[in-house]
C-alpha cells in the first residue's frame, strides 16, 4: 500500500495527473456498526451471545452448588462416595470447559457469518459510489491508518446512507 499511496503521491506532487485523480476512503469498521444491517446483525450477535452467556452461567453455577455441597459433607460421606462426587465435579468442570469453548466457537462462527454478507455489500457500494462520481481510488480506512486528510476524503457517511436507502428500498416496495 506504501507503494501506491507514494506513486499517487508523485503524481499530484508533478501536477501531471492532479486534476484527474479523486481519492477517497471509508472506514468499514464504522459502516459495519453503523448501518442499519449492521445494527441488527450485531443485535442479533448480543443475543446469541446472552443465550450461550446464561448456559455458560448456568453450568457454572452447578458447578459451584456441587463443590460446596462436596465441601459441606466431605467429612460425614464415604471414601468410595466423596470419589464418586469429585469425579462427578471435575466431569462436569470438562463439560463447563467445553461448553464455553463449544459457546465462543459459535458465537465468532454466527459473527462471521453475519458480517462477512454486510462487509461484501458495503464493498459493492463503495464500487457504485466509486464509478458513479469518478473516483481514482478509494482507501479502507483500516485501524486509523490515515492520518490526516479533507472532510470530503472520508465517504463513509455517504456508504453508510446508500447502504442503508439500499436495504430499505426493497421493504418499501413489498408494502
Amino acid at each position: 500500500m506504501g507503494c501506491l499511496v507514494a506513486f499517487v503521491a508523485m503524481g499530484v506532487a508533478k501536477g501531471s495527473y492532479a486534476s484527474e485523480f479523486k481519492i477517497g476512503y471509508v472506514d468499514l469498521r464504522i459502516a459495519l456498526n453503523e448501518s442499519e444491517p449492521g445494527k441488527k446483525a450485531k443485535a442479533e450477535l448480543e443475543s446469541t451471545i446472552n443465550i450461550r452467556q446464561a448456559a455458560v452461567e448456568e453450568k457454572g453455577k452447578a458447578i459451584e452448588k456441587l463443590k460446596s455441597d462436596l465441601e459441606k459433607q466431605g467429612s460425614v460421606l464415604s471414601v468410595e462416595a466423596r470419589k464418586t462426587k469429585e469425579e462427578e465435579v471435575e466431569r462436569m468442570i470438562k463439560d463447563y470447559q467445553r461448553l464455553v469453548q463449544d459457546s465462543q466457537a459459535d458465537v465468532k462462527k454466527r459473527e462471521e457469518k453475519l458480517t462477512v454478507s454486510i462487509v461484501k455489500e458495503l464493498r459493492n457500494i463503495i464500487d457504485k459510489i466509486g464509478r458513479e462520481e469518478n473516483y481514482s481510488l478509494i482507501l479502507e480506512n483500516a485501524e486509523s491508518i490515515i492520518l490526516y486528510s479533507q472532510k470530503n476524503v472520508d465517504i463513509t457517511e455517504q456508504v453508510i446512507k446508500r447502504y442503508n436507502e439500499s436495504k430499505a428500498t426493497p421493504k418499501a416496495e413489498n408494502k
